[in-house]
C-alpha cells in the first residue's frame, strides 16, 4: 500500500452554545464557516479523500455545500453518533483504507495546509501526534465548591487542537479496543498505552462553540489570517 491520506471532518454536533444559530452553516467573509474548515483539505497534496460526518437533518445541506463549492475530495457523507467518538468511527468506516488519517473538527475554519503536514510529518516518526499550543493563563484546581485545591504548572500543560493526525490502522485499533468516553481521538490511542506527540499548533486555529467566538474568527479572517 503507497502512503497517502485520507481526512474525517467532523460536523455532527448540535450547537446548542450558539443561540439557536447553526455554527456550521454561518458565513464567514462570504463562505459557510464549515467551507473553510473543507477547503484547506481539499487543496492539501497528501490528502486523496475526505469523509465528511454530519447530523442526519444536515447531510442534505452538507451535500449542498460539497457541489457548490467544488469540494471534489468528498467522497461520503456519513451521518454522526450519539458522542464524537462514534462520529468518527462513523467516518473511518467510510473512509478506504490509507496509510494516515487526519481527523478535524468541522468548528475550526482556521485550519491551514500547513498545519496539516505538520500533523502528517510529525506521524510519519511517531505514529500518532495532535497540535497543540502552550497554556497561557494561571491554571489551578478546585473541588465542586470552586475552593483552589492546587496551581498547576503551565510549564507542562497544553491546549490540544485538531487536525489529529494518526497511523490508520491504530486509530481504527483505538476505535475497536476503547469504549471509554474521550473528548478526542488522541486520548483513545493514549488509552492503548500508545505514545502521542504533541506539534507545533496554532493559535489562531480557534474552535467555535460559543457566539463570541464567532465574533473572533470573523475578525481573524477580516485581517487576513486566513485567505479563502
Amino acid at each position: 500500500m503507497s502512503e497517502n491520506a485520507g481526512a474525517v471532518i467532523v460536523a455532527a454536533g448540535s450547537g446548542t452554545r450558539m443561540a439557536g444559530g447553526d455554527k456550521l452553516f454561518t458565513e464567514v467573509a462570504g463562505r459557510p464557516l464549515l467551507a473553510h474548515a473543507i477547503a484547506p483539505f481539499q487543496g492539501c497534496a497528501p490528502i486523496e479523500r475526505i469523509v465528511l460526518v454530519m447530523a442526519t437533518l444536515k447531510l442534505k445541506r452538507g451535500r449542498e455545500l460539497v457541489e457548490r463549492y467544488e469540494f471534489t475530495k468528498v467522497t461520503a457523507l456519513v451521518k454522526g453518533g450519539e458522542r464524537r467518538q462514534d462520529s468518527v468511527r462513523a467516518g473511518l468506516e467510510a473512509l478506504d483504507e490509507c496509510e494516515f488519517v487526519v481527523i478535524h473538527d468541522g468548528a475550526r475554519p482556521l485550519v491551514t495546509g500547513e498545519l496539516i503536514e505538520r500533523g502528517l510529518d510529525a506521524t510519519r516518526e511517531t505514529g500518532a501526534a495532535a497540535p497543540a499550543v502552550q497554556i497561557a493563563d494561571t491554571v489551578k484546581e478546585a473541588d465542586p465548591d470552586g475552593t483552589v485545591l492546587r496551581t498547576l504548572d503551565r510549564s507542562r500543560l497544553w491546549a490540544v487542537q485538531t487536525p489529529q493526525v494518526f497511523r490508520y490502522e491504530l486509530l481504527v485499533r483505538a476505535h475497536r479496543e476503547v469504549a471509554a468516553d474521550v473528548t478526542d481521538d488522541a486520548a483513545m490511542v493514549e488509552a492503548l498505552g500508545e505514545r502521542v506527540r504533541l506539534f507545533e499548533g496554532d493559535r489562531r486555529n480557534l474552535k467555535v462553540t460559543m457566539p463570541e467566538d464567532l465574533v473572533l474568527i470573523q475578525a481573524l479572517v477580516v485581517a487576513g489570517a486566513k485567505v479563502a
